[in-house]
């Protein structure tokens, strides 16, 4: 089977490197996705967008490349896009106008219940399968809608787990892997490094040179680095996290955290005026969903500073995130690339 996928994320293709051990052999690739999954015809680093802002730059090259996808549709037995919306979802319309009888898969959803619900009644209409990894997220669509919950991608890819709350004197800092989310949150770590008592673990994305490290993170020496985040988390009591997949990541593994985020000025308003949640943590999200609270505590924008990050370290009441991530994980049962897999062979 000659598949098109469009995988455009670094953590789309993380889901996409287990789903391709689930379809094995027998499913050849092409189209956008990590180098190391086979050959791309674009080299991810160019397609990186951080925020609205950057993204309107960068129109006219992904003009270019949905085009250049959509010429590779005509030789595909199926085509599998994987999030990414404001790329993808174009992409399936013209897809769907050129080639009427293709089939489409959609693995990781847009979120659509969170703003554009309008889109909704589009990705039935477009999409031949909808893989939902999100429980409740079936119900926003119609009876009829082909969309089922397939299961999480993390639960497929972490294979470490926190039981109680025995203690290790350790603290990790994730401040994400985009350069401005970097930059953003780095100096307030640094404040907060030295009014916390044991051994603090920075996670560093592997792909960084050693340039971008000291441009991107300044001066680290109070820090160990790591590249391992599930194990990182696993050995640590408590960790502070850039607002994005780590978050949840974090949830499933039980170690207590406080999400911090700090986006561009415009970024953030467009943001607010466009999404209508009460939280930004996927966690919180499934969470209150499902249970009507939190797990976790949120820091946005002017509220990330050292004495408010300290202060939610030392009010959370981590036995209860920890009973409740468990729950957390119950909720979303299993992982997805099994079921994702078989509705791809499916004829």
């Amino acid at each position: 089977m000659k598949l098109l996928v469009s995988a455009l994320e670094h953590s789309a293709n993380v889901h996409l490197k287990y789903l391709v051990k689930e379809l094995g052999d027998e499913v050849s690739l092409s189209g956008i996705f990590d180098s190391t999954l086979g050959e791309s015809i674009v080299d991810l680093r160019a397609a990186s967008v951080m925020g609205f802002v950057d993204a309107l730059k960068k129109l006219p090259f992904f003009f270019r490349l949905k085009d250049q996808m959509v010429e590779l549709a005509e030789g595909a037995d199926k085509v599998l896009l994987i999030d990414s919306s404001g790329f993808n979802l174009p992409l399936a319309k013209a897809i769907r106008k050129r080639y009427p009888d293709k089939e489409i898969v959609y693995y990781i959803l847009p979120q659509a219940w969170a703003w554009k619900k309008k889109r909704i009644p589009v990705l039935e209409k477009t999409i031949t399968k909808l893989c939902s990894i999100l429980p409740f997220e079936p119900a926003y669509y119609s009876t009829h809608a082909p969309i089922e919950y397939v299961g999480h991608p993390l639960l497929d890819e972490i294979t470490v787990r926190k039981v109680d709350i025995t203690l290790t004197g350790k603290i990790t800092f994730m401040p994400g892997s985009r350069p401005g989310e970097i930059k953003r949150l780095m100096p307030i770590f640094r404040e907060l490094r030295p009014m916390l008592e044991g051994e603090a673990l920075i996670v560093i994305p592997p792909h960084f040179s050693d340039k971008q490290i000291e441009e991107l993170y300044g001066d680290i020496s109070m820090f160990q680095v790591t590249h391992e985040a599930h194990q990182s988390l696993a050995e640590s009591d408590f960790a502070f996290i850039c607002s994005g997949t780590a978050t949840l990541e974090a949830c499933l593994i039980g170690t207590p955290f406080v999400l911090t985020y700090i986006a561009k000025k415009l970024d953030y308003t467009i943001a607010k005026a466009l999404v209508k949640l009460d939280y930004v943590g996927l966690g919180n999200i499934l969470f209150s969903h499902e249970y009507g609270n939190p797990l976790h505590p949120e820091l946005l924008q002017k509220e990330v500073t050292a004495q408010n990050l300290y202060n939610a370290y030392q009010q959370m009441d981590k036995i209860a995130f920890i009973n409740n991530a468990a729950a957390l994980r119950e909720l979303l049962k299993h992982g997805s690339a099994v079921r994702v897999s078989q509705i791809i062979k499916e004829s």
